[in-house]
């Protein structure tokens, strides 16, 4: 349901894709190597926008081997066949490790294959070692074609027409250990796999005082550990990009040992299944639990999650990114000409980019060869910014240094929680909290909002204190709506009382609004010029200077998860729509993109305004779709998107005009939205944005130290969050002409671009601005920023 396949022929499509049209050409796409999740939505994503510019599209079966053996592992794709895939996991069109076509006698029968059918536009969805293969390919293209003309196989007229291959590449590997690519399709995936089990292993672990030795996948790559060691607060984590320093055994069983004096009952140990120590000698789980075992004396017990991270249904973050790259694929072949390089489509930071495709396999082949000779400080920074920073953020997060180490800063910094709950906060706060302490500063938790604040319920937090708080969800602390203007007076005295330096406010639109309070009083209130940030939270999405909100991932997974199941409900029914109206507000970022992740047939959001007629068309759309082999709709209603067109008016109208035709039924997802456990993305962009947060008030106040100095400046309240591919301190001042107050959203919201994607993949007419599309790009060696969508 929601994957929409109406029985109108796909030719009578308006191209509005201007300069570019895929009329005459065929495009093959395959999937080779290991297996991930969201596989299957880049395949529905390069059919569905393949079909849509008037090209041909090819499914080859079983990778590199389908292509090889031809005949009917090579299948045109229909609009209806790619329905129904964008939840499953693995691949549908199947993937095999293919040995004859590492030998060129394999490549003549592939190319053979694909020049009979007019095939000249590749798009290999894998890894490192599927994309090389796709590139020689590629460069012995036009010789292969000539030694089959020489043989008879095909004649020189096919030669002329198909001289040249074009090679588009997009990266599924759940490691994600591919240089220049942020994330890799399948990666988040796994991510909420390991989290799931080290979720339920905590309440067992905590039930015995046991110590938990996980393994997880990463025989290359230590992303996987990495990232779930941040994401749940890990004691000790292995990986082989960074082996543990000579005497590690005696740092490790110190740390367990003292984290069970600070009365913590359980351990938790991640090891990447291809760690090793600085000789190169592999650091097995069961060599960690004879350690704690003989040293400590601990009940140990090692689990070993192996497959389990490659299945289970897609994330909505792998859905969105690999109908995302998908687009930009088929965009990317059809603009290619001759003299183009092979380009992989790929994500950094917020944007969708292009890079050249044998540089990244040769950076990410680097990265091997250093760990290989022991260079492991050269291997940590080739694999990027992004997971150096990991790294570093982890250690400072999981290492306490001895009180007598930490050089004081006699500043005072307290933490306060705004808003509506979003998961994700307590992680940012435990991340404040941490980071804090390290540089030497004096923490205080704010409990209840403004509220709390002028009540002056504010207490000193220690580092034990924000241990296990990454997996809660809501706010341990606490949160209220309230704004801070009718308490200026009392929160002044509390600041004064309390001596607060600076101030972190975690939360939504109201921490915004309240932060502006601040700002305004600052001359009234002596007490308020000291440094302010605020980090967004809400799973509306709605804060100004910021494209991501803690809390929104795991409210949009909540809304993917629940479509997938009212989609399997109305599969037996058949002849069913479903109307499902989410939160927001009137931001339509979850309804937008709830639709795109849940593969919906419409969204109405209050960003784009609509009327009966669309209402009208969206029924004639349902009507058709009803006709062809999938008998079932999905639409998201954003709870806000218009005044008179309410949830209930539109399932009225959709049940009378769809009469004999289809039936409805509506569900309003409500505060299930707000509730859960944060998803890793969550946890980790919460953590790691606390984490940069508190690095710019430590640098703040370390500039003003011992000189009574007053922040009077706008550049010392400001907004952090992520801007394409930057994260950046936003001065609240120059924040405000870009907000629209009354309905609390931003002026221009960068997801209204990806709105013509979830269009053209329902089959709907729609302009998709091409303005942002990726011209090929060199590749960064190191972001300027350290950020990624992890």
């Amino acid at each position: 349901m929601g994957d929409n396949d109406s029985s109108s022929s796909s030719s009578c499509f308006p191209k509005y894709l201007k300069h570019l049209s895929g009329d005459g050409k065929a495009i093959g796409v395959l999937t080779s190597g290991g297996d991930a999740q969201g596989m299957n939505a880049a395949v529905r994503a390069v059919v569905r926008m393949g079909i849509y510019t008037g090209a041909k599209v090819y499914l080859i079966y079983e990778g590199y081997q389908g292509m090889v053996d031809g005949g009917s592992n090579i299948v045109e794709a229909k609009w209806d066949c790619v329905s129904s895939i964008l939840q499953v996991g693995g691949t549908i069109i199947g993937s095999a490790r293919c040995k004859a076509f590492r030998s060129r006698e394999g490549r003549l029968k592939a190319a053979c294959n694909l020049a009979r059918l007019g095939i000249t536009n590749l798009c290999v969805i894998g890894g490192d070692g599927s994309l090389t293969g796709a590139n020689l390919f590629r460069k012995e293209w036009t010789g292969l074609l000539e030694e089959l003309v020489q043989n008879g196989e095909i004649d020189k007229d096919t030669l002329q027409k198909h001289s040249y291959l074009n090679v588009v590449g997009m990266v599924g590997s759940i490691d994600n250990d591919f240089c220049g690519t942020d994330m890799t399709i399948g990666t988040d995936s796994a991510l909420h796999r390991i989290i799931e089990v080290v979720d339920a292993i905590m309440t067992t672990a905590q039930s015995h005082q046991r110590t938990f030795v996980l393994e997880v996948m990463g025989r290359h790559c230590g992303y996987l550990a990495l990232a779930s060691a941040l994401a749940c607060g890990a004691d000790w984590v292995f990986l082989p990009e960074s082996p543990p320093e000579e005497g590690w055994e005696e740092d490790m069983c110190l740390k367990l040992s003292e984290n069970r004096a600070q009365k913590k009952r359980l351990n938790i140990i991640i090891v990447s299944e291809g760690a090793i120590d600085t000789q190169n000698k592999p650091i097995t789980s069961d060599k960690i639990k004879e350690l704690v075992v003989k040293h400590l004396g601990f009940d140990t017990r090692v689990t070993i999650l192996g497959h389990v991270q490659r299945g289970g249904t897609p994330s909505a973050f792998d859905r969105i990114l690999a109908s995302r790259m998908g687009v930009e694929a088929v965009i990317a072949l059809l603009e290619a000409t001759p003299e183009t390089p092979a380009c992989v489509v790929s994500l950094n930071g917020n944007q969708a980019v292009r890079l050249p495709l044998m540089e990244c396999v040769q950076m990410t082949q680097d990265v091997q060869k250093a760990m290989d000779e022991g260079r492991f400080k050269e291997a940590v920074k080739l694999r990027g910014r992004s997971f150096e920073g990991n790294l570093n953020t982890y250690k400072r997060l999981a290492i306490k240094l001895p009180d007598d180490k930490i050089v004081k800063s006699n500043c005072n910094i307290a933490i306060i929680n705004v808003g509506a709950p979003a998961a994700g906060m307590n992680a940012a706060v435990r991340s404040a909290v941490r980071v804090g302490i390290a540089d030497g500063h004096k923490m205080f938790a704010i409990y209840d909002g403004f509220d709390g604040f002028a009540n002056g319920q504010i207490k000193e937090i220690s580092w034990g204190d924000v241990g296990g708080w990454t997996g809660q969800g809501g706010s341990i602390l606490g949160t209220k709506r309230t704004l801070p203007g009718k308490y200026l007076k009392k929160i002044a005295e509390q600041m004064h009382f309390h001596s607060i330096n600076a101030l972190l406010i975690i939360g939504g639109f109201e921490a915004y609004l309240g932060l502006l309070e601040l700002a305004a009083a600052r001359e009234k209130h002596e007490e308020f010029c000291v440094p302010m940030v605020m980090v967004p939270a809400t799973v509306s999405n709605n804060v100004p200077g910021s494209d991501f909100s803690i809390g929104a991932d795991t409210a949009l997974n909540t809304i993917t998860d629940t479509c997938d199941r009212i989609k399997q409900s109305a599969s037996g029914t058949k002849r069913r729509v479903f109307i499902i109206e989410t939160m927001g507000g009137y931001c339509g970022y979850l309804a937008n993109m709830g639709g795109l992740a849940a593969g919906a047939d419409a969204a109405y959001i209050f960003e784009e305004p609509f009327d009966i007629r669309d209402l009208q068309s969206n029924v004639v759309h349902l009507t058709e779709k009803m006709k062809s082999s999938i008998q079932r709709g999905l639409v998201l209603r954003n709870e806000n998107c218009s005044v008179n067109y309410t949830t209930d008016f539109i399932y009225q109208l959709y049940s009378e005009e769809g009469k004999g035709v289809f039936d409805c039924r509506k569900n309003v997802l409500g505060h299930m939205q707000q509730g859960g456990a944060p998803s890793p993305f969550d946890r980790n962009f919460g953590t790691k944005i606390s984490a940069k947060a508190m690095a710019w008030i430590s640098a703040k106040l370390k500039g003003s130290m011992g000189t009574g100095k007053k922040f009077v400046s706008d550049d010392s309240i400001c907004v952090l969050g992520i801007c394409k591919r930057d994260l950046l301190f936003q001065p609240l001042a120059e924040l405000k002409d870009k907000t629209d107050f009354e309905h609390r959203i931003p002026k221009e919201q960068w997801w209204l671009k990806l709105r013509p994607i979830m269009k053209i993949l329902a089959k709907y007419e729609a302009s998709y601005d091409m303005s942002d599309s990726g011209k090929l790009e060199p590749l960064q060696h190191h972001h300027q920023e350290e950020l990624s969508a992890i």
